[in-house]
């Protein structure tokens, strides 16, 4: 009986680590990474479309690179992108592996390769724009992945940083059951789709834009087990290394944001705020869901967004600068 209860602990210990999500990284470098008029190609050979809003000839005063969110893609950024470009701000996005229009979409390619190929764009970006001051703009998961890039001990230098509902939920601050039912579907069915069907989780007041991406067939509507893995995986790496941001910061959250709590991002905003080195402005947008560059009022955003690349020490147009965060904590 001892020996059959062994047996059959090795089986089930050999399906789960057979089943154990997996990270599907790039390949080895087979050529420098290049930025073509429509495509980022990364040392692997992966060919990453680029979206990019660019002012006339002599207009620029500075550039932004926008990083789209889970399951979202660098069409993510066309009306704010649109804005910008009138105020002299360039910007580019494009589709991080997996999403969009890139490679194996829906598969996740690890913390390591998304900032590595951000780490690399940012770099082909201040070689087109030389003189240029450069800022990084990510929206939820592309927050995380700017958090997890700027921890690198060699990250690119840039002048400034804005995160727009960054990802950092991290699972030190989930329910025990929510980390339990991911560790236990990531180990036995990482293959699993899972929609967010039934959540009742509004993520914008925008409801056409969200049923625009609803028809969108880039948008990713079914998500592997193992891809929520990795992105809590990032959530970990973005909500531990908040000290580690050490120039000027934006940060950007709406009150009513219904897909990162409050919790994680008020203990995020704690380490963040205790951190010397770069300005850190902190706008809290009263009537703001989680997409606040699409939300109904997303002019509001995108104007503060231009006001504070202009001037990062001054106050933002709309005031959200001013609202007192630790009163929301303790609500």
């Amino acid at each position: 009986m001892i020996r059959f209860s062994r047996i059959l602990f090795v089986v089930l210990l050999s399906w789960l680590v057979g089943c154990a999500p997996v990270v599907y990284k790039p390949g080895q470098p087979v050529i420098e990474a290049l930025l073509l008029e429509d495509r980022y190609i990364t040392p692997d050979g992966s060919w990453l479309p680029v979206r990019k809003w660019l002012p006339e000839p002599g207009q620029t005063k500075a550039v932004l690179i926008a990083l789209h969110g889970f399951n979202d893609y660098s069409r993510f950024f066309e009306e704010p992108g649109a804005f910008l470009k009138e105020k002299g701000i360039a910007s580019y996005a494009y589709d991080q592996r997996g999403f969009g229009q890139s490679p194996r979409r829906g598969l996740w390619s690890g913390i390591d390769a998304y900032t590595e190929d951000l780490d690399l764009f940012v770099r082909l970006i201040k070689s087109k724009h030389p003189g240029l001051p450069v800022y990084l703009l990510g929206e939820s998961m592309g927050g995380a992945v700017i958090i997890a890039a700027m921890s690198r001990e060699e990250a690119v230098p840039v002048s400034g940083l804005i995160l727009s509902a960054p990802a950092v939920w991290s699972r030190e601050t989930m329910p025990w059951y929510q980390r339990s039912l991911l560790w236990l579907m990531s180990h036995t069915m990482p293959w699993m789709t899972l929609t967010g069907r039934g959540l009742k989780i509004q993520a914008s007041d925008n409801i056409e834009m969200l049923r625009e991406l609803g028809r969108d067939p880039l948008v990713i509507k079914e998500t592997r087990v193992e891809t929520i893995h990795g992105l809590t995986d990032l959530m970990d790496s973005a909500s531990n290394n908040a000290q580690n941001i050490r120039v000027d910061t934006l940060m950007l959250y709406g009150e009513k944001d219904e897909v990162i709590p409050k919790q994680p991002t008020l203990r995020f905003l704690r380490d963040f705020l205790d951190t010397e080195g770069g300005d850190r402005t902190v706008a809290f947008y009263e009537n703001g869901y989680h997409m606040l560059l699409r939300d109904l009022q997303a002019k509001v955003i995108w104007r503060d967004i231009a006001a504070w690349v202009k001037a990062s020490h001054k106050p933002l147009p709309s005031g959200a600068d001013q609202r007192d965060w630790r009163m929301l904590a303790k609500r």
